[in-house]
Order: C-alpha cells, then sequence, then structure tokens
C-alpha cells in the first residue's frame, strides 16, 4: 500500500521539515512545484528520514507539510547513495547525504535556537531569525530582560486577536506654523539614542522561557509625512491604528505627519501629527514624557542633550523581578473576584448581536455637573473615580439582583498608573506602567451610598501597595479554571486632568507648557495633544476625562459581538444619568436600593453570552505539567476526526481540539491559558492542518514566545492507520528537546 510522509515542521528561524518515511523524489517534486519557488536543502539521515531546511521566511512551511503529507509514495525512495536534484518550480533542491556527521542515520546539523548549547548564541544571528512569515530580527545588543507580567497579558490579549489594533494608543495634535521635517526627524533621532524604550522589541524567542525585552543598540523612528490631498485624516487615523507593530523589531511608536489645506485667511499653515504606539512596551503618561523631551530636542536644533535617561525600562523590569511576591498573592488571593459575580451591567442572551469590531460612543456632564458629582464625593471624603465607579457598582448589581433583592458579587476593573512604586524616578520614566486591576465587592441592597463610596475608596487605598502586580498573576493566584482568561468583563478608565501637577517641574504638562512657549517665539503654536484610548479586548471600557472648560466626557468602546451599539449607548447614557443626579439626590442616609429608583424606568440592555474560547478536551494529561497537544482540524473535517487518535496516543500529554470550523484567531484564543501556565505545547494535525497550524506557530512566535512543533500526518479519512500515522509523529514531536 502506498504510505504518505510524515512531517515535524521544526520552528525557525527558519524553519525546517522532518519527514519520516519513504520519500520520493516525484512526491517532493509536485509538492514543491505547487509552491513559489525557492532553494531549500534536503539532508538524508536514512532510506525513511530526511530533513528539508527552508529558505528563510516567508515561506509556507504548512502548505509544504500538508502538500508532503498526503502525497502517497508512488516511487521507490532515494537510495542510499545517490545524489539527486529535484525540480521544483525552476529551482534545483540540493541534498545532503550524509547530514552533519556522515553516513546513512546521521543525525541533521542542528537548526540555531535548536541546539542547546547555541541558544544564547541564537540571538545574535543576523537576518532571517524567525519563523514562519515574521520578518527578521535585528542583532540584539544587550541581554534579554524577562517581560514584565502585565508586558506577557498584553501580548496574550495582541495575540488572541490580531490585525484589531488591540492595545494600540494614539496620541494626536495640531502644529500651525511652519514644520521643518528633518530638524523633526533629527529630534525624534536623538530621542531615540537618548531613550531605551524607544529602541525596545521583543527579544528572538528562545525555547523555555516567555517573552523577553531586549534594548538594541541602535534604531530609527518611523515618520512618514503625508501631503494633504494624499489622505483623510479619520482613514489616516484608522490606518494606523490597524497596521501591525512588529514586535520583533525596535520602534514601539510611529509618527506620521499629515499637512493640512492652506488657510483661506493666510494664517500659518497647519500639520496634525499622530503618534500611535503598542501598549506592550509603552503607556499614555510615557508618550507626554516622551513629547515633552521631543520639543525640547526641537528646539535644541534636533540635539537631545543629556546622556541616557535613568531609571529606563530595563530598571522597571529588574525592580518588579526583585519583588517579594508572597505579601501580594496573600492579598490579591482574597481579593480578587469570586466565580459567579456580575461583570457587565446588562443581561445575558443566547442570541448574537451580529456585529463586528469595536463601536464608539460618548455622553458629557457640563462643567456645572461636573463640579457637583466632584463636591458631592469630597463630602464623603472620595473622588470623582470613586463617585464613577460606585455608579458602574449600581448598574453591575442592578442587571444581575433577582426579585429578592439580596446582596450580590460585582467586579470590574480599573486602571491604575502603575507607578505608585518605590522605584526613584519612577514618574518621569517611560514605560508601560499603567495597569488594570480588579475591584471586587459585595453589593448591598441595604447600604447606604456613602458607605459605598467609603468601600470602594478603601479598597482603592488596600490595591494601591500592589499596583505593580497584573491582572494575569491575579488570575493565576484565584481559584477560578486554568482555561479562564479574565475575571472582569469591563475597564473604568478616570484619566486625571491634562494640567493635574501642572506647577511641578516634573511634571510633563509644565515642560510641554514651556515648550510650548519657546516654540511660540519660532512662529509655532502647538495644540494640547488629545488621546484615542486602546482597545483593550474586553466587552466593555469606560474612560472619564476633563475638557479643558471643566466638562467632563465620558467615552464608552464596546465590542459589538457581545454588545449592539443601542446597548452600549444605554449602559453610558444610565451612567451619565447616575452621575448627574446622585449628587442631587443621594444623602447619608440614602440606600442602594434607593438609588437604583433614577434608573427605575430604564430597562437592563442585552449582551450575547461570552464565547467559552477553551479547547475541547479529548483526553486529561496525565499529571500536572504534562503540556498539551492542540490538534487542528483539516478545513471540512468531521468534529470527531481526532477522537481515535487520542485513544492511540501513548504520552502524558492532554489532548485538545477546536470544533472546525475555527480560524487562527479561535485557536490563538483558546491557547491563551496554556501559552501563560508556560507549559509545553505541540501543534498537530492530519495532512490539511498544517497551513492553519504554522500560521498559529508563527503568531505565537511574533509575540514573544518559543512556537510549538507542528506534526502533520494521516488523512481525516478515517482509517485506523492515519490515527496511527499521527500518534506517531505526536510521540516524536512530543520527544524532542523544548
Amino acid at each position: 500500500m502506498a504510505v504518505p510522509v510524515t512531517v515535524i515542521v521544526t520552528p525557525g528561524p527558519p524553519p525546517s521539515l522532518d519527514l519520516h518515511g519513504p520519500l520520493t523524489p516525484r512526491a517532493l517534486e509536485e509538492a514543491l512545484a505547487a509552491l513559489p519557488p525557492c532553494t531549500p536543502t534536503l539532508r538524508r539521515h536514512t532510506d525513511t528520514h530526511h530533513t528539508l531546511q527552508l529558505p528563510p521566511p516567508p515561506y509556507p512551511a504548512g502548505t509544504l507539510a500538508d502538500l508532503l503529507a498526503g502525497s502517497p509514495s508512488e516511487n521507490a525512495a532515494y537510495p542510499a547513495s545517490s545524489h539527486p536534484s529535484v525540480a521544483a518550480g525552476g529551482a534545483a533542491v540540493p541534498e545532503a547525504v550524509d547530514a552533519a556527521a556522515g553516513g546513512p542515520g546521521a543525525a541533521p546539523a542542528p537548526c540555531p535556537v535548536l541546539d542547546p548549547r547555541r541558544a544564547a548564541a541564537a540571538e545574535q544571528q543576523p537576518a532571517g531569525q524567525t519563523s514562519g512569515a515574521v520578518r527578521s530580527v535585528p542583532i540584539a545588543s544587550a541581554v534579554p530582560v524577562p517581560a514584565a507580567p502585565l508586558q506577557r497579558d498584553v501580548l496574550l490579549d495582541a495575540l488572541a486577536r490580531p490585525g484589531t489594533g488591540l492595545h494600540i494608543g494614539q496620541l494626536h495634535w495640531r502644529w500651525h506654523g511652519p514644520l521643518d521635517t528633518e530638524r523633526f526627524t533629527e529630534a525624534w533621532q536623538s530621542l531615540t539614542d537618548r531613550e531605551a524604550v524607544l529602541r525596545a522589541a521583543l527579544a528572538p524567542p528562545v525555547r523555555d522561557t516567555g517573552p523577553r525585552i531586549v534594548v538594541h543598540a541602535h534604531a530609527a523612528p518611523e515618520i512618514r509625512r503625508h501631503g494633504h490631498s494624499a489622505v483623510d485624516w479619520y482613514a489616516l487615523l484608522t490606518a494606523e491604528r490597524a497596521r501591525p507593530f512588529d514586535l520583533l523589531h525596535p520602534g514601539p511608536l510611529r509618527i506620521a505627519l499629515l499637512d493640512e489645506p492652506p488657510a483661506a485667511d493666510g494664517a500659518p499653515a497647519s500639520t496634525r501629527v499622530l503618534i500611535t504606539y503598542h501598549q506592550a512596551l509603552l503607556d499614555r503618561r510615557s508618550i507626554r514624557i516622551l513629547l515633552a523631551a521631543f520639543y525640547r530636542a526641537y528646539l535644541a536644533d534636533g540635539r537631545m542633550p543629556g546622556g541616557q535617561r535613568r531609571p529606563d525600562v530595563r530598571d522597571h523590569l529588574h525592580w518588579l523581578s526583585a519583588q517579594d511576591l508572597g505579601p501580594a498573592r496573600a492579598f490579591w488571593s482574597g481579593a480578587a473576584p469570586p466565580p459567579g459575580a456580575a461583570t457587565l451591567p446588562a443581561r445575558p442572551v443566547a442570541r448574537t448581536t451580529g456585529g463586528l469590531g469595536h463601536g464608539r460612543t460618548r455622553r458629557v456632564l457640563t462643567p456645572l455637573e461636573a463640579a457637583r458629582l466632584r463636591g458631592w464625593a469630597a463630602l464623603w471624603g472620595a473622588t470623582e473615580s470613586t463617585a464613577l465607579h460606585a455608579a458602574w457598582a449600581l448598574q453591575l448589581y442592578r442587571a444581575a439582583a433577582d426579585l429578592e433583592a439580596t446582596p450580590h458579587s460585582v467586579a470590574f476593573a480599573v486602571t491604575l498608573s502603575g507607578r505608585g512604586i518605590l522605584l526613584e524616578g519612577v514618574e518621569g520614566l517611560p514605560a508601560p506602567l499603567r495597569n488594570p486591576l480588579p475591584v471586587h465587592l459585595v453589593v448591598d441592597p441595604a447600604v447606604t451610598v456613602p458607605r459605598l463610596l467609603a468601600e470602594l475608596t478603601g479598597q482603592a487605598l488596600d490595591a494601591a501597595a500592589y499596583e505593580w502586580v497584573s491582572a494575569g498573576q491575579i488570575l493565576a493566584w484565584s481559584d477560578s479554571s486554568p482555561t479562564v482568561r479574565r475575571v472582569t468583563e469591563s475597564l473604568i478608565v478616570f484619566e486625571p486632568p491634562a494640567d493635574a501637577g501642572g506647577d511641578r517641574p516634573a511634571s510633563p504638562a509644565h515642560r510641554e507648557n514651556a515648550h510650548r512657549d519657546d516654540l511660540a517665539v519660532e512662529g509655532v503654536r502647538v495644540d494640547p495633544p488629545e488621546a484615542v484610548s486602546p482597545l483593550t479586548g474586553l466587552p466593555f471600557t469606560l474612560t472619564a476625562h476633563h475638557e479643558p472648560d471643566g466638562s467632563l466626557v465620558l467615552t464608552a468602546v464596546h465590542d459589538r459581538t457581545r454588545l449592539s451599539d443601542d446597548a452600549a449607548e444605554q449602559i453610558l447614557s444610565q451612567t451619565a444619568e447616575l452621575l448627574r443626579e446622585l449628587p442631587c439626590v443621594a444623602d447619608v442616609s440614602t440606600t442602594v436600593a434607593e438609588a437604583l429608583d433614577l434608573l427605575s424606568g430604564a430597562r437592563v440592555p442585552p449582551v450575547a453570552i461570552r464565547p467559552s474560547g477553551t479547547l475541547r478536551l479529548l483526553r486529561e494529561g496525565g499529571h500536572p505539567g504534562a503540556g498539551t497537544i492542540c490538534l487542528v482540524p483539516p478545513a471540512g473535517a468531521p468534529k470527531d476526526c481526532y477522537d481515535e487518535v487520542a485513544g492511540l496516543h501513548p504520552g502524558p500529554e492532554a489532548l485538545a481540539t477546536l470544533t472546525a470550523p475555527a480560524d487562527a484567531a479561535d485557536f490563538l484564543t483558546a491557547l491563551c491559558p496554556v501559552l501563560a501556565t508556560g507549559e509545553a505545547l505541540v501543534l498537530g494535525g492530519f495532512s490539511g492542518a498544517g497551513a492553519l497550524a504554522c500560521e498559529i506557530a508563527e503568531r505565537i512566535a511574533a509575540h514573544g514566545w518559543y512556537p510549538p512543533f507542528v506534526a502533520v500526518a494521516g488523512s481525516a479519512d478515517g482509517r485506523t492507520d492515519s490515527a496511527r500515522a499521527l500518534s506517531r509523529a505526536l510521540t516524536s514531536a512530543t520527544a524532542r528537546p523544548g
């Protein structure tokens, strides 16, 4: 009987294919002919074991694996003494007969990142140092540092939902007057030379580690200038947000300049300046710090005075690694939201919204209403932000309360600055410190509103001691299921006024204002920057900020797959109503139940039930930490196509899959808990699953994790021989180091 080869794709750089079985010239020629021309190297170990070393990416290694695994051997295998060159798309395939040491059965020359003795040296390799479609990684200039837990959380979110602009923030403003592009670029280059974070990137993935941060010796800022007729402003905003960052290359921000049409009244020309940044390496305050430094460099003819800023992003990472997690773990183990807490001010429904992407809506409290809210909160020793948290807790309780109106747990996340830590100079440190952390409390309808405010204030003070802990760590320390990615579904962000701390010389606002005066001498006027909040991956994010006139603006960003635009508008309107009316009606004796009478005529909007996002377990692991094998179904395969494989595979690993059809984003979402634990992961599947499996592996590598091996064998034909072939390939893949 003709038997196809089995294939194990070894992650790069660059990827290689281990081929087990009687490989024929015709099968290899036909597979390569179906792909773009290239010159891979074939190495023979035995008559039934070959290694195909692929050229640097991009190259469709997964598609090649599918073609080879689905091609039965129709001719004799390569004889031990031959040196064939197989034509493929016009390119020859050289074969090394005595791979590595010489003689049949010799091991292949090791790929650099797969050889433990050369793992460290792999980071110094020049071009072609990533797997799949990821671009080559530049030479690192320093020893990588493990990424912070918060950075790992951000990377997991971005990994699971590629191409959506998740965790991409923006800041923009108008530049009135002459803008010297060369001087502008030199100023940012000078700033990049001085600021370590602007030369930071993910280090090339190495096995047995998670994401790591490395600061390169050199980097160049990306600055693009567009004429006023080249692109629409809102199209530019959208395009820059959607354009992904290559996190394996330095440059966590990019700048776009858009010249505006000349003014009809002869006013000075103006240019819109847009900074787009990734939250894995920068936060909003960091951008304001860098902006103030940029103005200083621009005023100095593009040359930033002084040396390297310290502390820098590496100092913060070292500080984090030195912290004792014991007290933090003890605190957050008790403060973490329990299962069953209300997480959205909406009632779950089984139907879908039919929407895609994200929506934005906003409401405004007038300066008078904002001042009244601030004064009312101060009466009870609270702040505006605490009043907003209380209004949100009321809505969460209202959506979850039963007819008996009994107490109920609610949970949401709030953003802390992350800068209230004992690291000297942290206030002026550009780094990703801003941190969303959970809030949990039991809302009792009989409790007074002032007491609710006091409880929220106390929680904020308690959490401030551990604001450097990430939500991912808290989740790991809680009793939540290991398949759960987050315990909250809404985030409240309260931005301090732009001039907060403006009288302090160290504040970004103070520095910006001082530099604006100096720019005016040169005929340049710059507007205060406006922020576009990043998408968070949560169904609902509510951001509050003050306008210069004192009004309070509430902006909601919602996931349209969970909440319709109408539902999001209802939620935001009800929040604004509570903030307007609570100061008028809530006194020392007003209870939660009485406060909720303000919304008695409003309905609770619906929310689509959260997708499970978990793997369908085919078999439990033999022991904790045994690792996971994720089986990717080929297109059109029956949902039970891997049931027999689960019974045949002898290893201790857990076997899981997703019901077809599923795309890379579905699998990555489901695999995030596995990546978060650091347990071993292998991807596998029948012929036809290799392309998707390799795409998943490539995206994992692009976000800092070492990509898993991919095993492809057999066909989804229901035959036991196919199941056994795949089981053997999985056994071989899981037995490999790493």
